[in-house]
């Protein structure tokens, strides 16, 4: 059971619970493999709050609804949505990301019977154009809205190669000398063509930005790499977010 600090000193949660990592390594005595990052993963679910933060919902008169995702569309839609269930003006878009709520205006003085009025009404929230990319998996996430502009990448593979070979020297039959080891490393570099000059044609849904990454033909991790070169270049429009 590990304790969490909040900023103050206070400990607020505990967690404990298996850890899910992101890699694999595999160890022996003459080689190694390493894939993803195995020191880094996350425990779900795995806090247990010790110490509440005093609260009391009842003796509210209004409410603030914090967006996860600010977007002002988004406000304005839960806005329209709370004010035509009421028939009146009860909500108040402040910013992209708060909506306030006035218990009194609708005639509930309960919070939680207001509440439950306007949790079950319908709003489609805007999206985002984001792409997101795990580097620990590999894995690459492009939403609906992304567009890329027209560009041509070439991409190559620079490898590095040491290979350690000890050499044992054994001493001659029936004297008094002592095994040596001897080291002895190769050390290559190997780069490869690449793919070269490709070109990827600037698409209008996430269809033809698909087909136009999968010709070029890397694997996901090189993907990665291309498409933070891609947003550095000015071409991918959307919000890059690496985990």
């Amino acid at each position: 059971m590990t304790p969490l600090t909040a900023a103050d000193g206070e400990i607020y949660a505990v967690a404990q619970g298996a850890v899910i990592a992101g890699g694999i390594g595999v160890k022996g005595d003459a080689a190694e493999v390493v894939q993803g990052v195995p020191t880094a993963g996350v425990i779900p679910s795995g806090a247990r709050v010790e110490r509440e933060v005093d609260f009391d919902f009842a003796s509210l008169s209004s409410l603030r609804l914090a967006l996860r995702d600010p977007d002002f569309t988004t406000a304005v839609s839960i806005e329209r949505a709370i004010n035509g269930f009421f028939g009146s003006r009860v909500a108040n878009a402040m910013d992209s990301g708060t909506v306030s709520f006035s218990i009194a205006a609708v005639n509930r003085q309960d919070p939680v019977q207001a509440v439950a009025a306007i949790e079950n009404l319908k709003v489609f929230p805007e999206q985002k154009a984001r792409v997101v990319v795990d580097q620990r998996s590999g894995t690459i996430v492009i939403g609906e809205s992304v567009r890329i502009s027209r560009v041509a990448v070439a991409q190559g593979n620079l490898t590095l190669r040491v290979q350690e070979e000890p050499l044992v020297v054994q001493p001659n039959p029936f004297s008094e000398g002592q095994s040596v080891v001897v080291p002895r490393t190769n050390v290559g570099i190997q780069e490869d063509a690449g793919t070269g000059l490709a070109e990827v044609s600037g698409g209008t849904s996430l269809s033809e930005i698909v087909s136009g990454l999968n010709s070029l033909g890397v694997s996901p991790r090189d993907m990665i790499d291309i498409l933070k070169t891609i947003k550095a270049a000015g071409a991918l429009h959307a919000e890059f977010i690496v985990r």
